[in-house]
């Protein structure tokens, strides 16, 4: 099949799933189970890859949807799609979202069985937009009335308000999904939508208070404030500014290009009214919004007593204000799938473990259906050898003896527990199972690659090592009983719904968080297995959310968490196809004369004689009840090979008899109708040729007096040859455009157009600058800020510079493994940001001692072994000054009246311009670096001064000269 025809294929013609054969070098198969070698994965992701080239975004595994977002928009999302998948045989056209909803549609009006759909994938894989596909599908096509119309709106405007209040820009996506959502959409016996019900799981609540560099809090602050009535910002005592509130700025994006939160705004509202919210209902769903953000600025101070008291009255000002019957259902799942950051939490936890679950159910489903089907053909079922993750799954639930058994109770049990005794507890209770390590528990090897607070699961889709830091207060999630009574006297109707009055009489301590969650999910489980499953799995083929870009690594990481190999081999251990009999012998019949062209006896007859008449061996087919099966792909693809060889062979013989027919009746016209059509065209072609001519003439005559008058103000005699010279620049200008931001070449405009050249190439140079900035990740991005700092310092100031530039600044020139374990721990919370070895001078003799030099978000420390020997705050460090030689010396300058100092440092590294700049930005002290030439004077305690004394020389060496100052001399490098 011509893919690109698909598109514009008349109603009412079908494109049948085997014709797309003809095309598979090119498009590859719309089917994996037809891929010839389905054991590998590379063949695996260059199916994909050649049908996402295509545009082709969808492809099966048997019944399982694979679908990859193309980040642009496809012309196959209309009503005329809709119609033609609607009540159609699913593998009758070509993979689509639409058939998938459609078929699932068909089974529960006609099987009675409640359906549901399972969506799943990575942030930005396009898991959100498929559940919108499908509620539109089902919107467009389903039998429709005064109240279901009703009914449909509200299905549809749920996304934008559960997207609102749900999603935020992360760094994977402006729109990710931060909950996952099951809804269940209920039909009445007419097959028309009548209800609906919406159960979300582990909202991601930590985001309201706290955002990671370069995300947002949920959509619907900034869409309140950048989009409210200015009336209404009034009531809430709000200011459309989202940098005034603390809980806005916390991932210092505040603003996204790509993010029209005005706009957004204007939906949300909409769809309140829709879904049911009434005037007075949103006033006060918005008056808790806006408590949270005036919450987010409450600021305390602390009395001598101990008591704290609230320093801000404004924001307390604001604060103080504040199922059908005999219904058939479809569920649709929209859940986050497989997780693994460079740092994973509580929340990747439970995320892994839903997922974890997932495949579990999707596997036992899978083989279940395989063997249902196989039983109802009459085909011997091959008992198919998979890895059943139970133990995975268990690790984590089991009770008494699970992570989350042990996690509350930790929780719960009195005493000091904190995250660390958490992990001792997993080590004590859990070492030695096979897929969970900690790093106490690793070999060497396996050490290197995990933190001391980390402990590693190994999952289905893979190893995932996750930080125990803040387990036990998230699991906590407790909220006392007296702000809950606070919660139940508000006169705000929307917030006493949220809290259960009940709840306050009840003296059981609440459930835990990750409980909550395993509960939620056993049910949740519960409603799937009651339930006909359909399967989309999403893939995001690239980070930088590009069109076109297929980024082969991470699509494979995503085939292996989502377990679609695993699927392809269970699908793939008995038959790769299999089809009814009416279908393959009304596609394949004209391949065998006794079949050819209708067959009047049984259908299995009928397929017999063709697969015989084919040459198909025993071992190639089964026949069962009521289809074909077949084992191998090459079978079905050299039947496919010998229908096209037919009908290009039938086609051409009919083309023969036809022009044998019409030849003898045409030849007696011919000779006539020659003259005639002779002549018209010579006719045609001289008066072509004198209009050139007189065009021709009129473009030079024309150029000639433009070139005259050349130098004049624009006239008539001269705008053509003006505009031509313009145009040639311009073209001249297309084909040398500078490639690089480097590249200063640029051609010489004519003199009226040396504005515009100007104006031009400030525009392509913004341009490229922009590309440039765009496609720079985080972690470059890092290491050019530190550059940038570096250069503000020392570019032609210090000697060595230069040579610093063409090296990258490391995170640390000493792990972990390279600091005594009793120094980290005496550093407490502090979390270590950068550590180097260094030479420290003694202040008097000058003598050299090896030291560490550690730096935190607080404060320097000068390490000897395990030793502490000096602790900098940087509010005590009033500058630091370094020569501007070769050499790597410099001095920490301190406070003098700050009793825990014994005077300024003095300090060698070999790493002296990273070392600083690391210095400086720690500490916030880039305007405080003081470069000298000749000499550096240094505090020592009790009022004396030291000094250093720099001179240009051969080579390095440092002493203690005959004046008592310290000498130092340092080769020239570069000359300033």
């Amino acid at each position: 099949m011509n893919y690109r025809a698909t598109a514009v294929v008349n109603d009412g013609v079908r494109a049948m799933m085997e014709s797309a054969l003809t095309a598979r070098d090119r498009v590859g198969v719309q089917d994996f189970v037809l891929l010839e070698n389905h054991t590998s994965e590379v063949a695996f992701i260059e199916n994909l890859r050649k049908r996402f080239k295509e545009n082709l975004i969808y492809t099966y595994i048997g019944s399982v949807l694979v679908s990859v977002n193309p980040y642009k928009d496809l012309e196959i999302y209309t009503k005329q799609h809709m119609e033609r998948y609607r009540g159609v045989n699913f593998y009758e056209v070509s993979p689509h979202i639409y058939a998938i909803s459609d078929n699932a549609y068909r089974s529960m009006r006609t099987e009675r069985r409640d359906q549901c759909i399972l969506i799943s994938g990575e942030s930005g894989a396009g898991k959100t937009e498929a559940s919108k596909k499908v509620l539109q599908y089902y919107a467009v096509t389903c039998p429709a009335s005064g109240h279901v119309e009703t009914v449909k709106d509200r299905l549809l405007q749920s996304n934008p308000v559960l997207e609102a209040f749900g999603n935020a820009k992360t760094l994977r996506n402006d729109n990710s999904s931060r909950f996952g959502k099951y809804m269940d959409i209920q039909f009445d016996f007419k097959g028309a939508p009548v209800g609906g019900h919406i159960i979300n799981y582990l909202l991601e609540k930590s985001r309201v208070v706290h955002q990671s560099h370069g995300e947002r809090n949920f959509h619907i602050f900034y869409q309140l404030i950048e989009g409210g009535e200015e009336d209404l910002l009034r009531r809430l005592g709000l200011e459309r500014t989202p940098q005034q509130y603390q809980y806005l700025v916390k991932g210092q994006c505040p603003k996204v290009s790509s993010i029209n939160d005005r706009n957004e705004w204007k939906v949300v509202r909409k769809a309140l009214t829709v879904i049911g919210f009434s005037d007075d209902e949103v006033e006060e769903l918005l008056n808790i919004i806006a408590s949270v953000l005036h919450l987010g600025n409450v600021q305390f101070g602390g009395e001598d007593g101990g008591n704290a008291y609230i320093t801000t009255d404004t924001q307390i000002k604001y604060l103080a204000r504040e199922t059908s019957k005999n219904a058939s259902v479809i569920g649709l799942l929209d859940i986050y799938g497989f997780e693994v950051f460079q740092n994973n939490s509580f929340e990747q936890f439970c995320i892994n473990y839903c997922n974890e679950k997932l495949q579990q159910l999707f596997i036992e489903l899978t083989l279940k259906s395989e063997q249902e089907e196989y039983e109802a053909e009459g085909i011997t079922w091959e008992p198919v050898q998979y890895f059943n993750n139970k133990i995975i799954c268990d690790l984590v639930e089991e009770k008494f003896k699970g992570i989350i058994s042990i996690l509350d109770e930790e929780c719960l049990r009195p005493g000091d527990a904190s995250d660390l005794t958490f992990l001792e507890k997993l080590e004590k209770t859990l070492g030695g199972h096979a897929h969970f390590v900690t790093h106490k528990l690793a070999d060497g090897k396996t050490r290197k690659m995990m933190g001391r607070e980390d402990f590693r699961m190994i999952h289905y889709a893979g190893e995932v090592n996750y930080n125990v830091n803040g387990f036990l207060d998230k699991n906590n999630d407790l909220l006392f009983r007296n702000l809950k009574e606070v919660m139940c006297l508000s006169e705000n109707k929307i917030l006493t719904q949220c809290f259960d009055r009940e709840e306050l009489t009840d003296k059981k301590r609440p459930e835990t968080a990750a409980t909550q969650f395993k509960n939620s999910l056993a049910k949740l489980m519960e409603i799937l297995m009651s339930k006909e499953p359909s399967y989309v799995r999403c893939i995001k083929p690239n980070d930088a959310k590009q069109a076109g870009r297929f980024d082969e690594v991470l699509i494979r990481h995503q085939v292996k968490y989502l377990g679609l190999m695993e699927n392809l081999r269970v699908r793939r251990a008995g038959f790769a196809y299999r089809r009814r009999y009416e279908i393959f012998l009304q596609r394949y019949k004209s391949l065998c004369p006794d079949t050819w062209p209708s067959w009047d006896g049984r259908l299995v007859d009928g397929v017999s004689t063709l697969v015989k008449h084919l040459g198909y061996k025993p071992e190639e087919y089964k026949l069962g009840r009521s289809k074909i099966f077949i084992r191998f792909p090459k079978t079905l693809f050299a039947t496919e090979d010998a229908l096209e060889t037919r009908k290009h062979t039938l086609a051409t013989k009919l083309q023969a008899c036809w022009k044998g027919c019409r030849q003898k009746a045409k030849y007696r016209k011919m000779k006539h109708s020659a003259i005639l059509v002779q002549a018209w065209w010579r006719g045609i072609l001289a008066r072509r040729q004198a209009q050139r001519r007189r065009q021709s003439a009129d473009v030079i005559r024309r150029f000639i007096k433009g070139f005259i008058y050349r130098h004049q103000p624009r006239c008539p005699e001269n705008e053509y040859f003006l505009d031509y010279v313009r145009f040639s620049f311009l073209m001249n200008l297309i084909r040398n455009l500078p490639k690089t931001v480097l590249d200063k070449s640029w051609p010489t405009p004519p003199p009226a157009l040396v504005e515009a050249s100007e104006h031009l190439q400030r525009l392509c140079m913004q341009n490229m600058v922009w590309k440039y900035c765009k496609n720079i990740n985080s972690e470059w991005k890092h290491q050019l800020e530190q550059k940038m700092v570096a250069s503000e310092i020392f570019k032609d100031k210090k000697d060595n510079y230069p040579q610093s530039v063409s090296k990258l600044f490391v995170s640390t020139r000493l792990n972990w493994e390279d600091i005594n374990p009793k120094l980290l721990q005496s550093l407490g919370s502090e979390k270590m940001k950068y550590a180097v070895p260094v030479t420290k001078y003694d202040r008097k003799g000058y003598k050299s001692r090896s030291r560490q030099l550690v730096l935190t978000g607080d404060s320097a420390f000068i390490v000897e072994d395990a030793k502490l020997k000096q602790r900098i705050d940087y509010s005590s460090l009033k500058g630091i000054s370094v020569s501007s030689l070769s050499d790597g010396m410099f001095v920490l300058h301190v406070t003098s009246d700050d009793n825990k100092q014994k005077g300024d440092v003095v300090l060698q590294s070999d790493h002296v311009i990273e070392t600083l700049t690391k210095v400086v930005i720690c500490a916030d002290k880039i305007n405080s670096v003081n470069i000298n030439p000749g000499s550096i004077k240094f505090s020592i305690n009790n009022g004396k001064e030291g000094i250093i004394d720099f001179t240009a020389g051969s080579e390095l060496l440092i002493a203690k000269a005959k004046n008592g100052h310290l000498s130092v001399t340092a080769p020239r490098l570069n000359s300033r």
